[in-house]
């Protein structure tokens, strides 16, 4: 690893029939290897997932039963995959999702793999850190870096875009090292991402939503932005009984 516009990166993109990478399954993957200033491999393919594609994915991607019959089976597809990300850092927006997707096929398929070991950045963080796009999905970052769409949400038009999008979020960084030397440390959220209180500020959600937050699965950028503010609250708290008077009558 040296200078990021030097370096080679992996970007990949999966379609899947839902969330779950343990009971769902990939029905399209996409991959690019690239440099800042070339595109040196890409690969994609449909996949047959050998199970029915549920009505919720197929309005988010649009990828039908019929566009998946009778092409490749998931094996067949990720040795390839496997040779083009080699040792090489691996890059998305949620990446993490992507690659336990590919480590659940490689097991079931007893395919000997490293997927879920492979070093990545993710964009979503990035994004996060950058903090000024009103919110942190890709398609929401392309319009705003301006970037041109590339058609319909599918994983090579998702793959190109996040590219792009890559290289204006790492804009501020040197070096490969310095952006994942920042991405260890956890970033404070500026508004909650998901759940009832989405959208809004940290300092507007109520004291038993944050402690309840605080325990839950959450990653830890969330984690780090709840604790912050409980911990705010708790000075604030304290602050209030030095300085009132009436507080111990």
């Amino acid at each position: 690893m040296g200078l990021l516009n030097k370096d080679t990166f992996i970007c990949l993109d999966c379609e899947t029939t839902g969330l779950d990478s343990k009971n769902d399954r990939i029905i399209e993957i996409a991959v690019i290897k690239f440099t800042f200033t070339e595109i040196l491999e890409r690969f994609e393919s449909l996949i047959d997932p050998e199970c029915q594609i549920s009505e919720s994915s197929r309005a988010i991607h649009h990828i039908s039963q019929d566009m998946v019959k009778g092409q490749p089976k998931i094996l067949e597809v990720l040795p390839q995959v496997a040779k083009m990300i080699d040792k090489h850092m691996v890059m998305g927006h949620g990446i993490k999702l992507d690659l336990n997707f590919l480590s659940e096929s490689a097991k079931r398929c007893q395919f000997p793999s490293s997927f879920d070991s492979a070093p990545t950045i993710d964009t979503l963080r990035l994004a996060r850190l950058y903090g000024e796009s009103p919110t942190n999905s890709l398609e929401k970052l392309r319009e705003h870096f301006n970037i041109e769409p590339e058609g319909a949400h599918r994983a090579m038009s998702d793959v190109i875009v996040n590219i792009s999008v890559f290289k204006y979020l790492a804009q501020s960084f040197k070096t490969t090292e310095q952006l994942l030397e920042r991405l260890k440390k956890p970033i404070l959220l500026r508004t909650m991402p998901l759940g009832k209180y989405k959208g809004r500020p940290f300092n507007e959600i109520s004291i038993e939503y944050l402690q309840w937050a605080a325990h839950a699965d959450f990653d830890q950028d969330l984690l780090f932005s709840v604790r912050t503010e409980l911990q705010k609250r708790k000075k604030g708290d304290r602050f209030f009984e030095a300085t009132n008077p009436f507080s111990q009558l």
